[in-house]
């Protein structure tokens, strides 16, 4: 078993580190939106993707790692936890106090991580409202009278009753 939570820990640090490794180009990103640099938006979408994939990985192995220890524990993998395991290990302080600083630190770096993507959604969010508004006053400036300058003008026929240029949910 202690093989395991060794394993365990590795895994969760290694998580913790490729977390911290998104922090600086969630930031990153954050500016990148503020400037409106598409080019720039899409490096740092490619680069964000090598990391999640790293980490898709090791959830892989840490969620094999709980399976292995649940077995061992003779306990369903649905209740194991962070906190259950750092219960069972009261006979191993070194282990436990290990487990528990390593959940501590994942635990602020994802807060961290959630927070900064949070904030680049809600300014992307106010992107996109943003377009729309735009080509909503743009269709709406065609269909008033007076800005038909040809003849043909008036047989113009534009779908204009739509709610708006595009069908997202939200």
């Amino acid at each position: 078993m202690a093989g395991l939570m060794d394993e365990l820990i590795d895994t969760l640090s290694a998580e913790n580190e490729v977390y911290q490794a998104i922090i600086p180009i969630a930031e990153e990103k954050t500016q990148v939106i503020i400037k409106n640099d598409l080019q720039s938006l899409q490096q740092i979408t490619e680069r964000e993707q090598e990391l999640v994939s790293k980490l898709g990985k090791l959830e892989k192995k840490r969620n094999e790692t709980v399976k292995n220890i649940g077995i061992v524990l003779n306990r369903k993998l649905s209740d194991i936890t962070l906190t259950n395991l750092i219960g069972l290990l009261d006979k191993q302080p070194e282990e436990q106090k290990r487990l528990i600083e390593v959940q501590e630190k994942l635990r602020a770096t994802s807060k961290r991580v959630l927070a900064i993507n949070a904030q680049n959604q809600a300014m992307l969010t106010e992107s996109i409202d943003l377009v729309e508004y735009s080509m909503n006053l743009i269709r709406s400036s065609r269909m008033a009278s007076g800005n038909n300058y040809t003849s043909k003008a008036a047989s113009f026929d534009a779908d204009y009753n739509r709610t708006g240029m595009f069908d997202t949910k939200r």
